[in-house]
């Protein structure tokens, strides 16, 4: 029973501060949403700052989980993998609850590089992109680092972009931009006729 008052508490925390951000939300908002008494909540997070870091580590298992599935399932090598990718994000920014992502929004509230929180959203986009680096370098290019960075400012770009802007389109083009990085790391850069 303790593990689902604690799942309970971070699952309401994760919908919580994906709404309203994680200072805008405090414990008692927390514990009033989930039912949960404070010493229940002390009992398995010592301090918010704990709790804001299991929820971004439930989340990031989640969202990484849910985007590589969804990515091998819409396509069967590493390129439409790769460009998968962005279509998977343009069904992310037109879900009605899209605000945003978790991490970069975390990186912001919490700015120093060395706090745990920030931390731990860090670790979320290495984890990313390691994962889009190993489709990159399926796809037989001599740089995948390179690649790999280039479209990680796309995915990047896109997410704050569709937030910022309400552009639910970000992704799309985001997809276009990958296909020209692909088409010149794999073939060399297209010349103007």
């Amino acid at each position: 029973m303790t593990a689902n008052r604690r799942d309970h508490l971070v699952k309401t925390a994760v919908d919580l501060f994906y709404r309203n951000g994680y200072h805008a939300t405090g414990i008692e908002k927390i514990l009033n949403v989930s039912g949960v008494s404070k010493p229940t909540l002390y009992r398995h997070f010592r301090s918010k700052d704990e709790l804001i870091i299991a929820a971004l580590h439930s989340w990031d298992e989640e969202s990484r989980g849910w985007m590589r599935e969804e990515m091998a399932k819409r396509a069967d090598t590493p390129r439409g993998r790769v460009l998968a990718l962005f279509d998977v994000l343009a069904d992310w920014f037109e879900d009605p609850g899209f605000a945003g992502c978790m991490f970069i929004n975390a990186t912001a509230e919490f700015a120093e590089h060395d706090n745990p929180i920030h931390r731990v959203a860090a670790e979320h986009k290495r984890l990313l992109a390691s994962h889009v680096h190993s489709e990159v370098t399926g796809t037989g290019v001599d740089d995948p680092e390179e690649v790999t960075d280039q479209l990680m400012i796309l995915v990047e770009g896109a997410i704050v972009r569709a937030h910022t802007s309400g552009r639910g389109d970000a992704a799309m083009r985001a997809r276009r931009m990958a296909e020209v990085i692909l088409a010149d790391a794999l073939d060399g850069p297209r010349r103007p006729q």
